[in-house]
């Protein structure tokens, strides 16, 4: 029998007792593999870059490590790799990040179907996500995909050279995102 599906307020209750790491898609619990070495080096790259760009745009933006949530969807809610949201700080005590700028998710075999589906489709239902990096650590690239000015997705991949992010202001050097 198929377990009963979750709205995210119910998922976001449940999880906090849970032991491992979870993401809801379409209602459904997903658990999340454990990951590889070059997978959390990647990601660790990812969110201490963004904030040394923060730093030096001295933007009113906060970079997150993976563990923040967000919603997408009454009956999606991901865990992104790393993100930043601008704006007023949000309360010591919050889980989700309702409004983040810049979503990101390092790819691996596991994920790479929701990386490019359904996470790609989800985070820009979000007015607020200008960006989403999906960082192929192991060919050295980034798939950047940005908003446009219509509806449309521009996309580019770069495997070096300066990442600009504009909004909201900040430039990364892509080379910083991989591991060495």
């Amino acid at each position: 029998m198929a377990a009963p599906l979750m709205d995210v307020g119910d998922f976001l209750a449940w999880s906090e007792g849970q032991e491992g790491r979870f993401e809801l898609h379409e209602g459904a619990v997903v658990a999340m593999a454990p990951e590889r070495s070059l997978h959390l080096l990647a990601k660790g790259n990812a969110y201490v870059a963004l904030r040394a760009a923060i730093s030096q745009a001295e933007l009113a933006c906060t970079a997150y490590p993976a563990g923040a949530t967000v919603r997408a969807w009454s009956r999606s809610a991901f865990e992104p790799d790393a993100l930043v949201r601008c704006g007023p700080p949000l309360p010591p005590y919050a889980i989700q990040i309702p409004d983040p700028i810049i979503v990101v998710e390092v790819l691996s075999s596991s994920t790479v179907d929701a990386d490019f589906g359904v996470k790609l489709e989800v985070y820009f239902t979000l007015p607020s996500v200008a960006h989403y990096l999906v960082i192929d650590a192991e060919r050295r690239k980034i798939i950047h995909f940005a908003r446009g000015s219509s509806e449309a997705l521009r996309t580019r991949i770069l495997g070096e050279g300066l990442l600009r992010l504009d909004p909201p202001g900040l430039e990364v050097e892509v080379e910083s995102l991989f591991v060495i």
